[in-house]
């Protein structure tokens, strides 16, 4: 069945070229399940073999993410926030949010947007959807347009590696994937602990 996607996906990114593989990630990035794990590692597998140019191919798997994210980030910003504001005022009570929580969205995103957006890029199940409380915590556009890039770049780099130098050997790739998701979240891991380290000396400081 995997083979079968890859060939498929082969099929459709060889014939669309680069605007395929924006189109293809801009939805893996937005809300529908669309795994960039099919995506980028065809499209560079096809660069090894000289039909593509693998820094081409990575440009336009990270513009394709920033394009589904800015998606999801308007989404929520327009259309979520306000529905969210009436739901929390009218059935807040049952669940246990209180009035002021968008308030507190957005506090938490002006203080801890940026690392919340980078590593949520990083992580599998959440890279989708980090951009959504983005939007709903009116995170700064321009803060939240870097720190995708930035995560959704290493993700599409790793991916692009993995095609470039594996090929369409599914064993070999489904591994070194794995591996590197481990990695990443690991990574991940590391840098909130240096994060949280930092932040919570300055607010020692500020007291």
């Amino acid at each position: 069945m995997f083979a079968k996607i890859i060939n498929f996906l082969l099929a459709i990114t060889s014939h669309l070229g680069y605007p395929g593989i924006i189109i293809l990630m801009a939805l893996e990035s937005s809300f529908f399940p669309f795994p960039s794990e099919v995506v980028i590692p065809p499209a560079a597998y096809l660069a090894s073999k000289g039909e593509f140019n693998i820094w081409w191919v990575i440009a336009s798997g990270v513009l394709g993410s920033l394009l589904g994210a800015w998606f999801n980030y308007f989404l929520a910003l327009r259309l979520g926030r306000p529905m969210l504001a009436r739901l929390i005022i009218r059935y807040g009570k049952f669940f246990l949010l209180p009035p002021d929580t968008l308030v507190k969205v957005e506090r938490f995103f002006e203080r801890h947007g940026h690392i919340s957006t980078f590593i949520g890029r990083l992580l599998p199940g959440i890279r989708q959807y980090i951009s959504l409380p983005a939007g709903l915590g009116r995170m700064n556009f321009w803060l939240f347009t870097f720190y995708t890039a930035l995560g959704a770049g290493i993700w599409v780099t790793v991916l692009a590696a993995a095609g470039y130098l594996i090929g369409a050997n599914e064993a070999l790739l489904k591994a070194w994937l794995r591996r590197g998701s481990v990695l990443l979240i690991l990574f991940s891991v590391m840098v909130v602990t240096v994060y949280l380290y930092f932040y919570r000396r300055k607010r020692a400081r500020s007291f």
